[in-house]
């Protein structure tokens, strides 16, 4: 699978398509002049379906049941949750019991991301989430499941036959969700991305409860990992140098968050990478001598290593890459 349309910006979404799909939405409530002929095929586009998250003048419902009434659902194959009103003291949980509640009117559905807001709309650490999991349990042939924002995030240990990509965008993901994570079985799970973030907003999880995701035991088809925008991303590398999922990745992401020498210098201590096509490290606190190592360590070998992003090392504060 081909996982290089992803990128680290929580602002827009790779580029105008997602899953493969540009994106489209309904036209606005407010423009009379548009017609339901002028739209993509069902099939065709990956739909958004959102409201303003402040001074609405439609509700998220109200979106959503025109979306349905619009578009031959039953061809759908990629939606996009968007906002949804007062997105920052409103849970998800309303969003997540429409589509739970529709989805027999979604068949062909295999790719959805839940709160998919800019900055400028909600912050990242402002949206409220909620228990995430009916979605998986209601949609069994889901192939990708993408979540932006950890406040009040809830997942519950699920079996999943399909999913192929999990992703978590957030500026704190809670321990709890972690573990649930860990403790789901996911045997088709090809691409595992967290954005661990930071203890002021909630990302308290540890080195012990990524053990699972290191051992690889309960991920089979497992070929990308990414453990990233921690506060103990050297800790992270230093358990990922010698974890044992790491020998069948192909690519391996520990990038945005305060990786430094420590962290990279047990990278190259522990067991080889270089069978990896590529390694993401941007957003790091390496000194340009420890950069020269990596570089020469494992560029030279045919992997693809993203060192960009260097941070100023004389800064008193170090800071991951999304937090608020």
């Amino acid at each position: 699978m081909d996982y290089t349309e992803f990128n680290d910006h929580v602002d827009g979404l790779y580029d105008g398509k997602y899953a493969g799909l540009p994106i489209t939405s309904l036209p606005s409530v407010e423009d009379e002049t548009a017609e339901a002929g002028e739209l993509p095929a069902a099939g065709e586009a990956a739909w958004r379906i959102s409201a303003d998250v402040y001074d609405s003048e439609e509700t998220f419902e109200e979106n959503f049941a025109r979306f349905l009434k619009t578009v031959n659902t039953a061809e759908v194959k990629a939606v996009i949750i968007g906002g949804w009103e007062e997105a920052y003291e409103e849970d998800s949980s309303k969003v997540v019991g429409l589509l739970v509640e529709n989805a027999a009117r979604f068949p062909a559905l295999r790719a959805l991301f839940l709160g998919a807001m800019q900055s400028e709309e909600c912050e990242i650490s402002w949206i409220q989430q909620s228990d995430i999991t009916p979605l998986l349990e209601a949609f069994p042939l889901l192939e990708r499941l993408e979540v932006r924002g950890g406040d009040e995030l809830v997942l519950r240990p699920v079996r999943h036959g399909n999913l192929r990509i999990l992703r978590f965008e957030t500026g704190g993901l809670a321990a709890h969700v972690v573990q649930a994570v860990a403790q789901s079985e996911f045997p088709a799970l090809e691409y595992l991305e967290m954005w661990l973030g930071t203890t002021q907003y909630g990302g308290n999880a540890t080195v012990a409860d990524l053990t699972a995701f290191l051992s690889g035991d309960r991920l089979p088809a497992l070929r990308h990992l990414g453990l990233q925008d921690s506060e103990i991303q050297d800790e992270i590398a230093a358990a990922v140098a010698s974890a044992p999922v790491v020998a069948r990745l192909e690519s391996l992401t520990l990038s945005m968050g305060v990786l430094t020498d420590e962290g990279a210098e047990a990278l190259l201590s522990g067991q080889p990478l270089t069978h990896l096509k590529r390694l993401d490290l941007h957003h790091h606190y390496l000194t340009d001598t420890m950069v020269e190592q990596v570089n020469k360590a494992l560029a030279g070998s045919g992997v693809e290593v993203d060192l960009s992003d260097q941070q100023n090392l004389d800064d008193e504060w170090r800071y991951i890459a999304v937090a608020e």
